[in-house]
């Protein structure tokens, strides 16, 4: 076996946000040591970066993490107007969300994105987002950003096949209960091309991950923050050890356009 197979794999992550550095210094090392800590190797992406030295970065990786962000995507790329409620777009947070969604949709590499990122990928796949979501009798989004609530995950899908053996998912006849920790203002309305929904949650129905439809890849987004708790939650350990498991498998093949 050659030494690049045997080493861990390098998975590309994006700073949350270009105009929040607090944000970024806080949040950023949770997804880091996730990632460390299920056996890979986080290569942090800096939003001043060019383009062209993105593309360099995220081509010595064989997969890609989009975090959460204190930003919203601009609702014009999905033919919105601005919601009063919806927060300013970062543009070096689009531009690289886009260049490594595109890496990895072309090279078929394992894609986990996380809350914004998940908001990033459904509207890169031409879907919509609720650009706020009314207080109502779930609370996804605490005042202090602690939220936790259950989520119901649809048996058959990746997800319940990564998450069903957690000593805290609750086996209901209608399927997988889980409860997460959650700290978001707007949801995916419209699923993109190529995205099922596989998790809803029961109070209000908001969709709260979606998943790709080739079965042969790996591409799961989350609408919650599994980074938060991977220290309590042998469910979250176990989403990134799939990941970084399924980008430990990746093989260059040709690339893939529109796949």
């Amino acid at each position: 076996m050659s030494p690049a197979e045997t080493a861990p794999p390098r998975i590309a992550i994006p700073e949350p946000n270009s105009q929040r550095p607090d944000y970024t210094a806080r949040t950023l090392p949770q997804y880091e040591e996730a990632i460390r800590q299920a056996g890979g190797m986080p290569i942090r992406i800096s939003l001043g970066c060019s383009s062209a030295e993105i593309a360099t970065l995220v081509a010595t990786c064989s997969g890609v993490l989009l975090p959460g962000s204190p930003a919203d995507v601009n609702p014009g790329k999905y033919g919105e107007s601005r919601d009063p409620q919806t927060a300013p777009p970062d543009p070096a947070r689009e531009n690289a969300d886009e260049l490594l969604l595109q890496d990895a949709f072309n090279l078929r590499k394992p894609l986990l994105t996380i809350c914004y990122g998940t908001q990033s990928l459904n509207v890169w796949r031409s879907g919509t987002l609720v650009q706020h979501l009314a207080e109502g009798s779930c609370s996804h989004r605490a005042a202090d950003g602690s939220a936790s609530h259950a989520v119901a995950i649809h048996p058959g899908s990746l997800l319940a096949e990564i998450t069903g053996s957690s000593p805290e998912i609750l086996h209901k006849p209608e399927g997988l209960r889980l409860t997460v920790n959650s700290s978001h203002h707007q949801a995916i309305a419209r699923p993109g091309d190529g995205l099922r929904v596989v998790a809803r949650s029961p109070i209000d129905a908001v969709i709260e991950a979606v998943e790709g439809i080739q079965p042969d890849r790996f591409v799961l987004g989350l609408q919650w923050h599994p980074e938060r708790d991977t220290a309590q939650s042998a469910a979250s350990r176990q989403i990134f050890a799939a990941f970084v498991r399924a980008a430990s498998a990746w093989r260059l093949r040709p690339p893939q356009p529109g796949a």
